[in-house]
């Protein structure tokens, strides 16, 4: 086991993974708590837009690309759903879809284009280079000192809006900031699981940080774990069978997951059967 710290791919696979665990758990909680999984889906299927016009411009930073396109377009639907319209679903379908057809469109129109599609899909944690690591941990740094500094206000926006509107805090700054949170964390993870498995990884360690956690920090510091346990157990399996990275780190995250909830359920029908 030693032997992998000896190999630099390993080396920028644990710190890619220590900085997607620390955002993922942040982020992840803020998600659950303010019941936008489904609009998260949306942001994080339209990084594939922000792929795909990286490659179609000739750019060899993908990433930055990625983060502006998933940025604005985390925007487009933070308007649209903070005006309440009706038909909110559909338009967050819409934008979900357009984003992935514009990505496959602007690959389509790439000369000699000859990317793994997998890697942006599907992730790719023991192929990410160094520069991806430095962008990811600025992105991780904000997010951080981001939620620190505005708890107070995320916690109160997403348990009790209207106290938190009575006690000066701005929703809707905070509402626009937190999709925009969710668009940094999404480009951070598509290159670790990919984008059609940020969602599991972004509420899975939340989920489980609920189950024995009693507060929302505790929550966090719980989903971080998590997310680093399935992240290094996943990429040490992967390294070793030789399967995608990307699958083996959300298929151990799901065993957990599945693992925790037949416990529970043991449990409580043990205790049933005492009482």
């Amino acid at each position: 086991m030693i032997e992998l710290l000896g190999y630099n791919f390993i080396q920028h696979a644990i710190y890619a993974g220590i900085l997607v665990s620390i955002a993922v758990g942040i982020v992840g909680v803020l998600v659950v708590i303010n019941r936008l999984v489904f609009l998260s889906g949306g942001i994080v299927h339209t990084a594939y837009g922000g792929v795909g016009l990286a490659f179609f411009v000739g750019s060899s930073s993908v990433l930055p690309i990625t983060l502006i396109f998933t940025s604005l377009s985390a925007l487009l639907l933070g308007f649209i759903t903070i005006k309440k319209t009706g038909f909110i679903e559909v338009f967050i379908g819409l934008i979900w879809s357009f984003g992935m057809a514009l990505g496959i469109i602007f690959m389509a129109l790439t000369p000699g284009y000859t990317a793994d599609l997998s890697s942006y899909l599907f992730g790719s944690i023991l192929t990410i280079p160094k520069s991806s690591i430095y962008l990811m941990l600025v992105l991780t740094f904000i997010i951080v000192i981001y939620t620190i500094y505005n708890y107070r206000s995320l916690v109160l926006m997403a348990f009790d809006p209207e106290f938190a509107k009575s006690k000066g805090i701005k929703i809707r700054r905070i509402y626009f900031t937190l999709l925009v949170l969710i668009a940094i964390t999404s480009v951070i993870m598509v290159q670790v699981v990919g984008i059609i498995m940020v969602i599991a990884l972004l509420t899975m360690p939340a989920y489980l940080g609920s189950q024995y956690a009693k507060s929302t920090a505790g929550m966090m510091i719980h989903s971080i774990l998590w997310c680093l346990f399935f992240t290094l157990v996943g990429l040490i399996v992967s390294f070793y069978t030789n399967l995608p990275s990307g699958a083996t780190i959300v298929l151990v995250a799901s065993v957990c997951v599945g693992l925790n909830f037949l416990i529970k359920t043991l449990l409580q029908r043990n205790r049933i059967k005492l009482n």
